[in-house]
């Protein structure tokens, strides 16, 4: 099993160790060294004392194969990407954002060409994603196939299947550079009433406690509601009582399909004013795979998704443009004087006007309009 990855990067080239956030860049004639050495050949000084400094790893006297996997070059360009392995999910969250839930995916010879088209298409970073991912029979196979091709993984979870044994298993084993849990309240009131499932937030805790005693990357995700928004300081020490980093989510977001009901689970008091939208690399250096195998530009834009599954990587040369099309089309704003300088995302914008949100949920210009009236 290798011990670094050697990949490119967008211009550059960079070292990494599984399951870890460290890195360090490495100069074209060092990859190019890397990538022509011998198998047999023994890591270079340069290479020992970079693993020793930034990793904390010992290579003396080891051989490059297979201590070092060396990704190849490729003319795509794609470096991250997500996959939904299975929207279906042990829980029935009252806001979550997929909104039809149907328990399907790729069969597994389907999913090893998916890894396989990924890996060829550039992609370093993958997020295994669901639905709920650990409930899904093909992701011990999924993520150790994504680990063996010399991808970077992480895993969004909620947490409820962390104590299962096969799982801890193939997580400690294969570690990913990062595990976020969902958290949806301190209380088993709070989280069971947001899920719709009875003992979910023991399962959590469960688990959460597992990844801790591994000593597995836990990141938490705090999601802000209506029902819970009382208990975000105790939601925030789950993670700081157990040395674990976090983030908090305060804005609900209408389904992918723009049903806006899951919008009253919004608590008013913490909605916050979006960042000001300045592009992104949806498309160009990153692509999102529903269960089937179809490449979106992301998880919020999903129209015109190509299907991997019958046009190969080379269906990737036509995500870019589709990308450019979609954050120029103004929809529901066509009528706006000021779309010209929009700050929202225009994929999620047209999700917020299929759901008849109000304008304060998601557009800066409503918001000014609003304020200034």
């Amino acid at each position: 099993m290798h011990s670094l990855i050697a990949a490119p990067f967008l211009d550059s080239y960079l070292l990494m160790r599984p399951g870890h956030t460290a890195g360090a860049k490495l100069p074209r004639r060092r990859y190019d060294e890397l990538a022509t050495a011998p198998p047999a050949a023994l890591a270079p000084g340069w290479l020992v004392d970079t693993a020793d400094q930034v990793f904390g790893l010992d290579l003396n006297g080891r051989t490059l194969t297979p201590t070092v996997l060396v990704r190849e070059r490729s003319s795509y360009g794609y470096v991250r990407a997500s996959y939904e392995l299975n929207l279906g999910c042990n829980y029935d969250c009252e806001h979550c954002y997929l909104g039809d839930r149907p328990f399907d995916g790729l069969d597994w010879a389907g999913r090893e060409r998916l890894l396989h088209i990924m890996r060829d298409a550039g992609v370093v970073w993958v997020q295994l994603t669901g639905g709920e991912p650990l409930i899904d029979k093909y992701f011990p196979d999924v993520h150790r196939l994504a680990y063996e091709l010399g991808m970077m993984i992480s895993v969004s979870s909620n947490g409820s299947r962390l104590s299962n044994p096969r799982i801890l298993d193939v997580l400690t084993t294969y570690r990913p550079y990062r595990l976020t849990l969902s958290v949806y309240g301190a209380t088993e009131e709070s989280y069971d009433g947001m899920t719709r499932r009875r003992g979910s937030y023991r399962k959590f805790i469960k688990g959460l406690d597992a990844a801790y005693e591994a000593n597995l990357p836990v990141q938490l995700s705090v999601v802000v509601s209506d029902r819970n928004s009382s208990e975000v300081d105790a939601m925030i020490a789950m993670a700081a009582d157990r040395g674990f980093g976090h983030h908090v989510y305060v804005n609900m977001s209408p389904t992918i399909q723009g049903d806006g009901s899951v919008l009253v689970t919004q608590s008013a008091e913490h909605l916050r004013e979006r960042k000001r939208f300045t592009g992104c690399n949806a498309g160009h250096t990153f692509f999102h795979s529903d269960p089937h195998g179809r490449a979106s530009i992301c998880k919020i834009g999903r129209d015109d998704a190509i299907p991997l599954m019958e046009e190969g990587v080379e269906g990737l040369a036509r995500l870019g443009e589709v990308s450019d099309r979609l954050m120029l089309r103004t929809g529901g704003c066509s009528g706006c004087a000021l779309s010209g300088s929009c700050t929202v995302c225009r994929p999620l914008a047209k999700q917020y006007q299929q759901a008849k949100a109000p304008l304060g949920m998601y557009c800066q210009h409503g918001q000014w309009k609003e304020v200034n009236a």
